[in-house]
């Protein structure tokens, strides 16, 4: 078995179609759904047309449509996204094998290092959490399940970004891309963030330190399936504390590998 995926959220778009098969109006009903986020919580017709290239009397079709099935809501004049688009996402955890696969290596992983184990893949440029693990203890340093954020500023993120076979293409997106600084250390540098994924090719791992969050710290390593092709990550994040970087290396990259390598065979 080949792995996973027959294909993988982040190849979507370069899957070639027969032009019969296309059906354009579900495209179009997804950009809808898609042109919601933190910055466009509610939009008009009109600018919900805006950001997906759609005359406005188009996405306001599609907007009333998608009101009708329930997924998004208007006052009149602005729309917005009602709690069922949240169905559409979670049927992949309920129907993925990934996420159910690798939960007790998690689990047993978390127990191991006291501190939180997540799965994550790339969808695009993002990284997207599908599988996690906490420890019983408060926590501020993880992220939930479905958790998305940009690529380049978690480790598991610059792990995937840098085994992906075009390497061109990371290098053009990243002189491309402006990525918002979250925290004062925050790395936007494109000739940075490309010696940070270089440097994971190399080592077989990445640490990255206070990108999102003052004071946290991730280390993730490449998950492979048993044809060698890296399908995930797998990470853990801590406080940084008083342990140095290289204490933490030491004290979970061992832990992070032996895990990587047992689920090697799983998928």
């Amino acid at each position: 078995m080949p792995g996973f995926f027959a294909f993988r959220p982040s190849d979507m778009k370069t899957i070639p179609l027969a032009r019969r098969d296309w059906i354009a109006g579900l495209e179009k009903g997804l950009a809808i759904l898609e042109a919601f986020d933190n910055q466009h919580a509610r939009m008009t017709a009109t600018q919900a047309g805006e950001r997906t290239g759609l005359s406005r009397t188009a996405a306001r079709r599609y907007l009333l449509t998608l009101e009708s099935l329930g997924y998004v809501y208007t006052d009149g004049r602005l729309f917005g996204l009602t709690p069922r688009v949240l169905r559409v996402g979670w049927s992949y955890f309920d129907s993925a094998r990934l996420p159910r696969t690798v939960q007790p290596y998690l689990q047993q992983l978390s127990a191991t290092l006291n501190e939180s184990a997540y799965v994550s893949v790339l969808d695009d440029w993002d990284l997207v959490v599908i599988a996690r693990n906490g420890v019983s203890r408060v926590m501020t340093t993880g992220f939930v399940l479905g958790a998305r954020v940009p690529a380049p500023l978690i480790s598991p993120g610059v792990v995937l970004l840098a085994h992906k076979e075009d390497q061109e293409a990371v290098s053009n997106w990243l002189d491309g891309v402006e990525l918002a600084p979250f925290t004062a250390h925050t790395i936007t540098s494109a000739s940075r963030l490309r010696e940070k994924i270089v440097r994971a090719r190399v080592d077989g791992y990445a640490l990255i330190e206070q990108q999102l969050q003052v004071g946290v710290r991730g280390v993730a390593v490449p998950l492979r399936n048993r044809n060698g092709d890296v399908v995930a990550a797998l990470s853990t994040n801590m406080s940084i504390g008083n342990e140095s970087p290289e204490e933490a290396v030491r004290r979970v990259l061992p832990h992070l590998q032996e895990t990587a390598l047992a689920m090697l065979n799983v998928l």
